[in-house]
């Protein structure tokens, strides 16, 4: 068995999790991206103990995600919108603005696949970003429903007990 097997298998059996949406027109009830995220963390076994919706604002983002990894209670923050191109997408300014560590590997795969398995060269437009705020993990993708369910299932999803053991295993 190699390192990142057995760190999976001592990695916790759940992560808490805060789900922000970034957008300035979605609600609860219009939230499908937000809903599907939080349909997926629940089928895998993960607690979401957090749902935002926010304006897509770099100022309000930052606040939000600070006050999430601030929280001793959620281990995981995923963000959905606002990482695209237009004059209004701040989610990538705001959230790298906050990281300690950057992943850069989450936004290279998630575009790699994302050029493979579904969008084709428009993948260049996605600034799907990752990395740690103190002993928090933050990931932020697309707005898009089929971005949501390609990052959670191809890598989120797959990783995130593993990204819990890693952000703990060294804290006293």
């Amino acid at each position: 068995m190699n390192s990142t097997q057995e760190h999976k298998q001592q990695s916790p059996a759940s992560v808490n999790c805060m789900v922000i949406t970034v957008s300035d027109t979605r609600t609860k009830d219009t939230d499908k991206s937000g809903k599907l995220m939080i349909g997926l963390l629940e089928e895998a076994g993960h607690a979401v103990v957090a749902y935002s919706i926010v304006p897509d604002d770099y100022e309000t983002i930052r606040e939000t995600i600070y006050s999430a990894v601030s929280a001793p209670e959620i281990d995981i923050v995923l963000l959905t919108g606002g990482t695209g191109i237009s004059s209004r997408d701040t989610t990538y300014e705001a959230v790298s603005s906050l990281l300690d560590k950057e992943l850069p590997g989450f936004g290279e795969i998630f575009r790699f696949l994302s050029f493979t398995e579904d969008i084709g060269s428009a993948a260049i437009l996605s600034r799907a970003i990752g990395g740690t705020i103190s002993h928090t993990a933050v990931f932020s993708m697309p707005g898009s429903s089929g971005a949501v369910k390609l990052a959670m299932n191809r890598i989120l999803l797959p990783e995130l007990r593993h990204v819990k053991y890693e952000l703990d295993k060294h804290r006293s």
